[in-house]
C-alpha cells in the first residue's frame, strides 16, 4: 500500500513538474504583458513601484522553468538531495508568490486614486500632436478603450487645447471607429464615444492586477500539491528500510 503511494506520488510529481514548465512560460508572459500595458498607461499611473509585482512573478516564472527540470530529473532517480532541493526551491518560489498576491492587492487598491490624481495632470497637457508623450498616450487610450474625456467628452471643453483651437472640436480620437468623416465636432455629440476614460483605465489597471493575483495564487496551489508529493517520496524513502528505488525494480513510475 505504501508503494503504491509513492508510485502515485511520483507519477503526479513528474505530472506537475510538466505543468511547471507550463506555468513558468504563463508567468512570464503575465509578467511581460504587465511592463507593456505598465507602458501605454504610465501618465495615468506614476508609481513605478507598481512593476514590482511584475519584476517578482518574471522571477519567478524563471525559477519554476528550472526546478521543473531538476524535480524531474530528482524525482525520476529519487535522488534525496535533489528532491530535497526540489522541496526548498519550491517552498521560496510559493512565498515568492504569495508575496506577488499581497503586492498586486495593495497595488490594486490604489490604482484608483493614483489615477484620479494623475488624469486630469494628463489631459490639460494635451497640444495634439504626435510628438508630445502625453498627447500620443491620450489619443491611444480613448482608441484603445473607446472613451472621451475624463468623465464624458464635454471634459475637453475645460483643456487648453480646446480654448486655443477655438474650433468646438474635441480629438478625433473620440471619434466612433463606424463613423466615416468624423472630425470630433461638438455639433455631432453622437458620433463620439459617450464614456469618460477615468472609470475606463481604472477598470483596466485593476483587472491588470487580478490577473496577476489569480495567476499567482492558482499556481501557488498548484505548487503546494507538488511540495506535498516531493514530502511523501522523501519521507518513505527516509522510514522505510525495505524500500527500493523504483527505479531499480523495473516499476515506471
Amino acid at each position: 500500500m505504501g508503494q503504491c503511494g509513492v508510485i502515485s506520488s511520483k507519477t503526479v510529481l513528474v505530472f506537475l513538474n510538466l505543468i511547471f514548465w507550463a506555468a513558468a512560460g504563463i508567468l512570464c508572459y503575465i509578467g511581460a504583458y504587465v511592463f507593456i500595458t505598465y507602458d501605454d498607461y504610465d501618465h495615468f499611473f506614476e508609481d513605478i513601484y507598481t512593476l514590482v509585482p511584475a519584476v517578482v512573478i518574471i522571477g519567478a516564472g524563471t525559477l519554476l522553468f528550472l526546478i521543473g527540470f531538476v524535480g524531474c530529473c530528482a524525482t525520476v532517480r529519487e535522488s534525496r538531495c535533489g528532491l530535497a532541493t526540489f522541496s526548498a526551491v519550491l517552498l521560496l518560489v510559493f512565498a515568492t508568490e504569495v508575496v506577488v498576491m499581497v503586492l498586486g492587492y495593495l497595488y490594486r487598491a490604489k490604482v484608483e486614486a493614483e489615477v484620479n490624481h494623475s488624469i486630469q495632470k494628463v489631459y490639460y497637457e494635451y497640444n495634439g500632436t504626435n510628438t508630445d508623450a502625453p498627447s500620443r498616450a491620450i489619443d491611444y487610450v480613448q482608441r484603445q478603450l473607446h472613451c472621451c474625456g475624463i468623465h464624458n467628452y464635454s471634459d475637453w471643453m475645460n483643456t487648453p487645447w480646446f480654448t486655443e483651437s477655438r474650433n468646438n472640436c474635441v480629438p478625433v480620437s473620440c471619434c466612433k471607429p463606424t463613423i466615416t468623416n468624423c472630425t470630433g465636432t461638438l455639433t455631432r455629440p453622437g458620433d463620439l464615444y459617450p464614456e469618460g476614460c477615468e472609470v475606463l483605465v481604472v477598470k483596466k489597471l485593476k483587472d491588470i492586477m487580478l490577473y496577476v493575483i489569480l495567476a499567482a495564487l492558482t499556481f501557488a496551489a498548484i505548487q503546494m500539491l507538488g511540495l506535498l508529493c516531493a514530502c511523501v517520496v522523501l519521507c518513505r524513502r527516509g522510514h522505510d528500510p525495505t524500500y527500493e528505488l523504483l527505479i531499480n525494480t523495473g516499476i515506471d513510475a
